[in-house]
């Protein structure tokens, strides 16, 4: 209404917190602080190039008597940017347990039903948890059936904690600590765990220095691959990467050559070339063989001849055959 000045709320005191002000000046902001210049790729520890960095830099310690790499890779992956699998896993059932314990794998937790019916498999399970040190916690048959999802369990299960994987650029350190040339096989697309144990088996009978496998679509080090490698998998490393045709790469750069292992092969497996130097042997999947960009990575195709009423060989029957040659031919 005009004239009613006076209206109660019509105008704000004075000293009211919103006062009248002139312009913002930045007053509704927070002030933006500089990052400085951002940095060089080689110093950045997550970029490629800082890791290319960070290892040319550890092997020359080595080479000047600095720290063994190899021991350390193995027993502190992840302090050092290794990286371990995600979650533990669950084995149960007695004859399971009994073979994993056997296999040496590792136990964060051994699980035993209350008043559990005592066999020869049981007072093995309890005997080799007690010696190793392992906990052993006795739970309820509901608790257990929780933590299996409901197999039959028996009675008994075990938590495996996760596998600490080690970088790609270890395995190099590794065989220049054991004095001789690198060898590692890299799976391409193999999504059995039970064929990893197979390889990490073989890798560890002829000599590999480690083995390379990728993130994604491919089989990790679980309980199944820990059981099939018959305690393999605690002596031979394994080093997972983002991209295998990348990690290829940068082998090839370091002076490792890499051949593949593929039906239709340039060479026969008895021909093996680049044995006596350093080597990486890819082996692929089982159905698909090796995948493109991989082959194009490839400096040679090796082939093993088998009988025509017969496809293909699993990952782990062709891996310890061309381990076993480049074995001969180093010997």
């Amino acid at each position: 209404m005009a004239g009613n000045s006076s209206r109660r709320g019509a105008t704000r005191n004075a000293g009211s917190k919103k006062g009248a002000k002139v312009g913002t000046g930045g007053h509704g902001r927070k002030s933006l602080e500089g990052k400085g210049p951002t940095p060089k790729a080689e110093d950045r520890s997550y970029h490629p190039a800082g890791k290319r960095k960070a290892a040319a830099e550890r092997r020359a310690n080595a080479t000047r008597g600095g720290r063994p790499a190899a021991s350390a890779s193995r027993s502190a992956a992840g302090k050092r940017g290794g990286r371990t699998s995600s979650t533990h896993e669950i084995v149960s059932g007695r004859n399971s347990v009994v073979e994993a314990l056997r296999a040496g794998i590792p136990v964060s937790t051994v699980y035993l039903a209350a008043k559990l019916e005592a066999d020869d498999r049981t007072r093995e399970i309890i005997s080799t948890a007690a010696d190793a040190g392992y906990p052993l916690l006795e739970v309820s048959r509901t608790e257990l059936d929780r933590l299996t999802d409901g197999s039959v369990h028996q009675g008994v299960a075990i938590q495996v904690p996760p596998y600490p994987y080690i970088d790609d650029e270890d395995l190099l350190d590794i065989a220049e600590e054991a004095g001789t040339a690198p060898l590692v096989v890299a799976l391409d697309g193999v999504t059995d765990p039970r064929n990893l144990g197979a390889v990490l088996r073989s890798a560890g009978a002829f000599g590999a220095h480690g083995v390379l496998i990728p993130e994604r679509r491919a089989a990790g080090v679980t309980a199944s691959a820990w059981k099939v490698s018959a305690g393999a998998a605690a002596r031979v490393p394994v080093a997972r990467v983002t991209n295998l045709s990348r990690t290829l790469t940068d082998l090839k750069k370091a002076g490792v050559f890499v051949v593949g292992l593929d039906g239709g092969g340039d060479v026969a497996i008895a021909e093996l070339p680049y044995a006596t130097d350093p080597l990486v042997l890819v082996v692929g999947s089982e159905g698909k063989g090796l995948s493109r960009l991989v082959r194009e990575q490839c400096d040679a195709i090796a082939s093993i001849p088998i009988a025509s009423a017969v496809e293909s060989l699993n990952a782990g029957v062709a891996a310890g055959i061309a381990l076993y040659e480049v074995a001969r031919q180093r010997a």
